[in-house]
Order: structure tokens, then sequence, then C-alpha cells
């Protein structure tokens, strides 16, 4: 997800998205029993009825109990519906719906599996950063769906964990004039009278939070994306505004090479089985990854592709979220940080090493509040920023080639599965030899701010050799003592230079380096690996 917004003078800025949403769940909005089962699939029939703003789902839903003492099925499901039949098994049952908890009780014949059928009707309520949508432009129709973090259940009945991935079936009704839009592959589109459905299937499990739908009068065009290995092709297929359409063709368009890119650096399209797309929508926010399925804000269409950052920042999420996804929510960072990270090897990848440093030279700030794991607020700059700060220092700590074997073996190992934080340490720490514990603890699990430092340096002649030396104190108020690699480059009279790397451990730190010549003077951290600040006392 990301968030942009401009000036008075039409400078570009980016921020991330820092508004609407608290902490992700509600003490009680998902219990200890939601645990104990694992939904294998959904089937989703919806009707949307945009002239009253309301829909008429059929939801059948498959799982296991994974705890034979288990008395009631517990689900989320908002309670204002108006729900005419649930079932379970085949047969009619009871079942409570209260608040966010639908909860069916278990029968005693009930082994360890479920099919579970809510048939309902109603308006879906407005939550988080809209969750489901009727809206409408230059009078025509737009219906749209955005449930991260967790307000799938505002529209339909789910075990609404980000760790209880299932495979999905939506079937899309709408006036015949409208183009409906969803996760995974296109099976079929029916016509029956003035209404269309579209069927969308995955092959590939998905969390409830990316489950989507858009549905307009789009305007549809694609390109063609062939596998790193020839041995596929897919459709990127792309779902533009008539009145945007232009714009869209050149904005869109970008993201085949940013495909090829991702795929080649990290591993092959996960999804290749079914689609990439992109659908235009009405959240002006920015823009949000579904899986397969990214919604550009119509804000951010122009037609110059002055969004760049917002496509890359998407089709990441593919990679990392969808793909490999998250455990629990305190780890969003391994979503929004990855993906914000991809934005600038992205730039490196097109424009070189100056490219990387000055995107990510724009992602740092005066202060990041609060911790990366576990954050207060799971959209905000610092999970978002200092998140691909993170990955960013952990690529200079561990080495260039050593960082993307990490990645793609990363990926590779939790694909259509989810990881922790601690799951990414540990094969960080398997794949580069290093025990990094001090660095997730001073950058993830603890520390809350950058480096802050003060330094001097003095030349020292003895006989022929000339030393530097160099002091340098830790002031920052967020980890009392960073652990880390420090390049302090030293200019030289007849305009040459040389990188000498020490290692600072310790709040106060004091070092004699021995040089060729004497220097002008030094710079601290030259190609900006640090998020820090570096104050000379000299």
């Amino acid at each position: 997800m990301k968030s942009h917004t401009f000036n008075s003078i039409a400078l570009f800025l980016t921020f991330w998205v820092i508004i609407f949403t608290p902490r992700i769940y509600p003490d009680d909005y998902i219990t200890q029993n939601q645990k104990y089962i694992d939904v294998l699939h959904y089937d989703i029939n919806i009707q949307l009825n945009t002239k009253l703003r309301t829909i008429n789902a059929d939801v059948k839903i498959k799982g296991v109990i994974k705890n034979k003492d288990l008395k009631r099925i517990d689900l989320n499901f908002y309670d204002n519906f108006n729900i005419s039949d649930v079932y379970l098994n085949g047969e009619k049952t009871t079942y409570e719906n209260k608040g966010t908890r639908f909860s069916i009780l278990k029968p005693s014949t009930l082994v360890d599996t479920f099919t579970i059928r809510v048939v309902y009707s109603g308006k879906p309520v407005r939550r988080g950063f809209s969750s489901f949508v009727f809206a409408s432009i230059n009078g025509q129709s737009v219906v749209y769906s955005l449930n991260e973090p967790n307000y799938a259940s505002t529209w339909f009945p789910c075990n609404d964990i980000p760790s209880d991935k299932a495979l999905l079936d939506i079937k899309i009704t709408n006036d015949s004039s409208q183009v409906s839009v969803s996760n995974g592959k296109l099976i079929d589109v029916k016509t029956v009278n003035n209404k269309r459905t579209y069927h969308w299937k995955t092959y590939y499990p998905i969390a409830t939070y990316l489950i989507s739908l858009y549905s307009s009068n789009y305007k549809e065009f694609d390109q063609t994306y062939i596998s790193q290995n020839k041995a596929d092709t897919m459709k990127i297929k792309y779902y533009a505004f008539p009145y945007n359409y232009k714009k869209a063709k050149v904005d869109f368009s970008i993201n085949l090479d940013m495909l090829k890119f991702m795929s080649k650096t990290f591993g092959e399209y996960p999804f290749i089985k079914e689609k990439y797309g992109v659908a235009e929508f009405l959240w002006q926010l920015g823009a949000i990854e579904h899986q397969t399925i990214t919604g550009i804000g119509s804000s951010l269409v122009g037609g110059d592709n002055f969004f760049n950052d917002v496509y890359i920042h998407e089709l990441s999420h593919q990679w990392w979220g969808d793909a490999v996804s998250i455990k629990d929510w305190k780890d969003i960072w391994l979503n929004e940080g990855f993906a914000t990270y991809n934005e600038a090897l992205y730039d490196e990848y097109k424009a070189g090493p100056a490219a990387l440093r000055s995107t990510m030279l724009s992602k740092a700030q005066n202060r990041f509040s609060g911790k990366l794991y576990n954050p207060h607020n799971y959209f905000s700059r610092t999970v978002y920023n200092k998140g691909a700060w993170v990955l960013h220092m952990l690529r200079r700590e561990v080495g260039d080639s050593t960082f993307y074997s990490i990645l793609r073996k990363y990926f590779e190992k939790y694909k259509y599965k989810n990881v922790s934080t601690n799951d990414f340490k540990v094969l960080s720490e398997k794949i580069s030899g290093k025990n990094l514990t001090y660095f997730f603890k001073q950058w993830v699990y603890e520390g809350t701010g950058r480096i802050e430092a003060e330094y001097n340096w003095d030349v020292d002649e003895d006989g022929d050799d000339i030393y530097l030396d160099f002091q340098l104190e830790q002031i920052q108020k967020g980890y009392k003592s960073y652990n880390f690699p420090l390049d302090i480059k030293i200019n030289y009279k007849d305009s040459s230079n040389e990188i000498k790397t020490i290692r600072i451990n310790n709040i106060n730190v004091e070092k004699r380096i021995k040089l060729k010549a004497r220097p002008i003077n030094i710079e601290l951290d030259p190609n900006n690996w640090l998020l820090s600040v570096f104050k000379n006392n000299g």
C-alpha cells in the first residue's frame, strides 16, 4: 500500500499512510477458536445493486478443525447484514452474529471438516481505508473493496487472520455494461438478460485481506509477459476508466519492465498461472496491492510516468506480502519495508548507485517514532521507510551477493506460506554465516530512531608514518549503543581518496588508522549506507 500528496508548487513528496488506522485488531476481534481452524476454500457469489448500494451474497467456506475439542466455529463477519440462511455441512444450523463475530455451534457429529454456507444481503459498512465502496465518477458506477488490514469481514464471512490463507472462487454479478475484476484467473463470463457474471479463481492460496473486487465500465488493454525460463506466457491485464484510458496506457505499461526486473532479481513472478493486473479506482490516498490485481487511485494516472515508484512498490508486494505473507500484523514491515526498498532497487537498476543513494536519502527523516516490530501504527513512516533502511543496512552488513542470496532464498522458501521476523532473521544468519542478533535487536525489535553521533579527528606523524586519530561518540536517544560498520572516506591533496572501514561497537570509540599521506578532510558514510547523522566537532 502506498500514498502520495503534492504541495502547492507541485513538488512531489512521498509519505506513508499514517491516518485512519489504529492498532490492527480490537482485543476481541480474533478469538482463540479461530486459531484452531484452517480455511481451505472460499466460494463467494456476490450480486451488486449499484442503485441501492447493497449486495446479495451466497458464501461457502470449507475448512478443517485442528482441535478436536473445539465447541464452536468462530469467524469474522459484521452484524449489519440480513442473514437469510446458514448451513453447516448441508444442514441448517444455529448461529450467533454480534459485532464482528460470527459463530456456529459445533455438533457432536462433526469430526474434522466443515462447509459453512451463509446467504445474506444488505449494505456493507465503511471502515478503515474504505473497506467496501459504492461510488461513481462522470455518471458511471464504481464499486471496489479495500480490506487491509482486517475489513474483509465488512462484506463476507471469513477467518480474517493473515496466516490462514485459502483458495478462492469469486463470482461477481453486475449490470452487463460493467467489467468486474478480482483475484486470480478469469474462468468465464456469463450474461443473462441485463446482468453479467464474472467468475475468477485462484490456484495459489490467498490471505483474506488481499481478496478484492473492482467493478466499473472499464476499458481494457493488456501486455504479454514471458517467464524467465521462456516456458510460460502470462497476460498483464489493465482496467482503466474510459476518460483516463490514454494516460493509463502510458503509466500502466511500465509494469512489464518492472515485472521482468523483479522476476530476474528475486525469482519468477509467483502467480504466473494466473495474471498480474492493475485496476483504476477512486481511493485517492494512493494505491493498494491485492494478489494479482493492484488498485491505483485515479489521481495517480497522469500519463507521464510520474508515479513509477507507486507501480514498483505495489508490484513488489506480489513477492513480499502476497506470495510470502506475514504470520501476524506485528511483522508488517516484512511487507511494506521490503516493497519500499524495491523502489530504491529499481531506481538503482535503471540509473545506477547514485539513484539508489538518492532514493534512500529521500526516505530518511529526522525522526522515526516507535519500534519497527509490532509498531503502534502499522502504516507509518517507520514501517515503510525505516523498514527499507533496515534492508539497506543489512545489505551493507552482509555484502551484496549475500544480501541478494538471502532475498532469493527467503522468497523461495516461504512462497505461498507465512513468515515472521524471526524466520527472516534465522534465514539471514544461516546464509550470511553471521550472528545478526545485535542487528535485529537494534534496528527491528528495540531501537526507535537512528544513529546520531559526534566525531573528531586529527593527524599524527610518527617518523615516516602518518595516522588518522579518530574519535566518535554516540548521542542518540532511541538506542543506547548501535553496532555498525563505518566507512571513512579519506580525501588527499592530490585529489585521490581511499575508504577505510572500522567497526563501531560502543558508545565511545577511538581508532588510529594508518594513512598513505596527510589528508585534507574526511567524510563519514560517503555512500549513505547508514540511517545516521554525524556531526563533526573538530
